[in-house]
């Protein structure tokens, strides 16, 4: 192609530089010219060929080639691992007071305001397969109701988790136990107050020792079993030579209903081989039962429970507890709602028969954004006959005594 158009160019040089005319007639002259033009076109066209052959050869050979895409190089430890925190504050004024058999009324210390960061727990979930996961989370509490004054940091939760099916689910470690979670969960209110049992020490919520859980018949049913240590997350010691179990099963007929049964028997931590078995005469026992209906927009239930010597393992004397929860919140708006629930409480119905507690609590929660809650809240706790202790501190007094707080309760949840 490079030659014919190099060829080309040579003649139409030579044409256009040094045409030539013999000595001839005009009319001679004319025809000859004619025949030059015509030849002269001629090589115009062959070398407007080659030009455009040319053109087009260059143009594909500067076409790009297809680039294969990069291979994705395999993803670090941290994708398959999920941070998460949830903090309980608040910002409240409590006015608590004790009366004796004289009549003689006390305020107590942790009486006034107060801004408190009541838990935060920082979560940390990694999954190395479909079978095998681990979590952690730690617990922080903060000067709780002016029990302790420095800040304490427990490891609420550390186990290896491997899920062998949707139905059959197992834990190693400190992890939920049956009840309490699965009862907050249906509550919704957590951060305002612990449950029954655990506000009135009758139950927690994480425990040390072997989980199974899971779901079936398309989760129609749920269970969960613990094996555990029995003095809660925040003891960790061989001190204990028995096995303590609770367990849970609940049903969902429909889906906002939810019917659940559970148990507990143990002797909660208290027993050890280097004491007597007359050291712990007893073992504690606890029954649950709850329904519940929960929607997009109401939430409403009511819990029972029953417990035997769960406060006398150690004593000679036997002893039985009983006690109720109603709960119900309705949503006005996706970010507005209002809520309460009332607790009462007979803890002691041989030793001090005359004993009991009533609590409630009502307010109304703005959810700003999905992981914040604000709620305006007022808490009334009264003992009479004697002292309960709850989560909010030893509530009573010989005679009786109250406990009245309001102010403002945050959760913050990622």
């Amino acid at each position: 192609m490079i030659s014919c158009f190099s060829k080309a160019l040579l003649a139409c040089t030579a044409l256009v530089a040094t045409p030539t005319f013999a000595q001839t007639s005009p009319a001679d002259d004319i025809v000859t010219l004619k025949a030059q033009v015509q030849a002269l076109q001629g090589q115009l066209n062959e070398l407007q060929t080659a030009l455009n052959a040319q053109s087009s050869q260059v143009a594909k050979s500067q076409t790009p080639t297809a680039v294969p895409p990069a291979k994705k190089e395999a993803p670090g430890w941290f994708a398959d691992t999920k941070i998460t925190g949830k903090a309980f504050l608040n910002a409240s004024n409590i006015h608590q007071t004790s009366t004796d058999l004289a009549g003689v009324k006390t305020d107590s210390a942790q009486n006034g305001s107060q801004t408190e960061l009541k838990r935060f727990y920082v979560g940390v979930d990694h999954k190395f397969n479909d079978v095998f996961s681990a979590n952690i989370t730690t617990d922080f509490r903060y000067n709780a109701n002016g029990t302790s004054k420095d800040v304490l940091v427990y490891v609420k939760k550390a186990y290896l988790q491997a899920k062998l099916s949707p139905a059959f689910v197992i834990r190693a470690g400190s992890a939920d136990l049956p009840w309490v979670p699965f009862e907050e969960g249906l509550y919704g209110y957590r951060f305002v107050e612990n449950v029954l049992i655990d506000r009135t020490k009758f139950g927690t919520s994480a425990d040390w020792g072997i989980h199974v859980g899971g779901t079936f018949g398309n989760n129609l049913v749920s269970y969960a079993v613990s094996a555990i240590n029995g003095a809660g997350y925040k003891t960790l010691s061989r001190s204990s030579n028995t096995v303590d179990l609770e367990g849970r099963i609940s049903v969902n007929p429909i889906k906002p209903i939810t019917l659940a049964v559970g148990g507990y028997t143990g002797k909660l931590g208290k027993s050890a081989d280097n004491l007597p078995s007359s050291a712990t005469p007893h073992h504690a026992t606890r029954f649950n039962a709850l329904a519940a209906y929960t929607n997009g927009r109401i939430r409403a239930g009511v819990e029972y429970f029953a417990a035997k010597n769960w406060n006398n393992v150690t004593t000679a004397a036997s002893d039985k507890s009983a006690g109720w929860s109603a709960f119900g919140s309705f949503a006005f708006t996706p970010k507005i709602s209002a809520f309460g629930r009332y607790d009462w409480l007979k803890p002691s119905r041989h030793i001090n028969p005359g004993l009991k507690d009533h609590y409630f609590n009502v307010g109304v929660d703005y959810k700003p954004l999905g992981p914040i809650d604000l709620a305006l809240v007022y808490k009334r706790d009264r003992a009479s006959n004697g002292v309960i202790a709850t989560s909010n501190g030893n509530i009573g007094g010989a005679d009786r005594g109250s406990y009245d707080e309001v102010g403002v309760f945050g959760q913050l949840a990622f």
